[in-house]
């Protein structure tokens, strides 16, 4: 039996790189039935798209998107960097499914504010190359991250994250996350939202953050690369969805009906934005 969720947002999917876990995230996807669910940027990864590169389970993902999105599903699909072609498609609706910069919704009489966050990283605004190039490095660590793990589950032993390594030692990625955190709720608080909820540096976290000003509370949903984690709203309280504590409940080949698509013409569809 599906859940029912009230609002649920996912963000850094990164389909058509070796890193994304779409077959897990099409797991949870089938596993709930969302009345609103947010895409906050980076869900397909134009950047790095390859032709050659884009498996089914990836389509599969896009597919269910689209099928909730025709059935009674709000759809909101926010463009992050890596996704950012999808910008000059700013406004564009089909059906239920809806492609915005940010959003801005009332929760609860709440005022949330759901936008991507690269807004706030300058190699990203001013060094564009080097922002891409640090993609490229970081999807091949995940590639080898996958491979030491492998070998790790084989000898029954925990799996190991190079990169949340990296974020937790690194002083200035420690800090780096920090600010990032620290100006979206400023700017949240300046603007009196409640809610201020990001993706982007692939770090999932639900805290009150207070200032002389005010206070809110920050969100971020994570990743599906290293977290597989997303934000679910229900019975007015916020809670971070991580597939690791949850996959012994979700069922391998859950019955699904997705409106049939051609994989052909889907990924044609795709390859027209890059």
């Amino acid at each position: 039996m599906k859940r029912d969720i009230e609002l649920v947002v996912i963000s850094d999917v990164h389909l058509g790189t070796y890193g994304c876990k779409a077959k897990e995230l099409l797991r949870y996807l089938n596993s709930i039935q969302p009345k609103t669910l947010v895409l906050n940027g980076d869900i397909i990864d134009i950047w790095q798209f390859k032709k050659s590169y884009f498996p089914k389970p990836h389509l599969k993902v896009i597919k269910k998107i689209l099928s909730l999105a025709t059935k009674n599903t709000e759809v909101y699909y926010i463009t992050g960097n890596h996704d950012e072609m999808f910008r000059k498609f700013t406004d564009f609706q089909l059906g239920k499914l809806k492609v915005c910069n940010k959003i801005c919704l009332d929760i609860n009489q709440k005022k949330t504010w759901i936008f991507h966050g690269d807004v706030f990283d300058a190699s990203v605004q001013h060094s564009k190359w080097i922002a891409k190039l640090g993609g490229k490095g970081y999807d091949l660590l995940i590639v080898i991250n996958n491979v030491v793990n492998w070998f790790l589950e084989k000898m029954g032993k925990e799996k190991y994250s190079f990169s949340k390594k990296i974020k937790n030692n690194v002083k200035k990625a420690v800090k780096y996350i920090g600010d990032f955190e620290l100006t979206a709720s400023e700017l949240a608080i300046d603007n009196h939202y409640d809610y201020v909820i990001c993706g982007h540096i692939h770090q999932p976290q639900i805290r009150e953050v207070v200032t002389k000003k005010g206070s809110c509370t920050y969100l971020n949903s994570g990743d599906w690369i290293e977290n597989l984690s997303a934000l679910e709203y229900n019975d007015n309280e916020w809670k971070i969805f991580y597939y690791d504590e949850h996959k012994h409940l979700l069922k391998d080949d859950e019955a699904e009906e997705i409106q049939e698509m051609d994989n052909s013409e889907l990924l044609k569809i795709v390859t027209n934005f890059s």
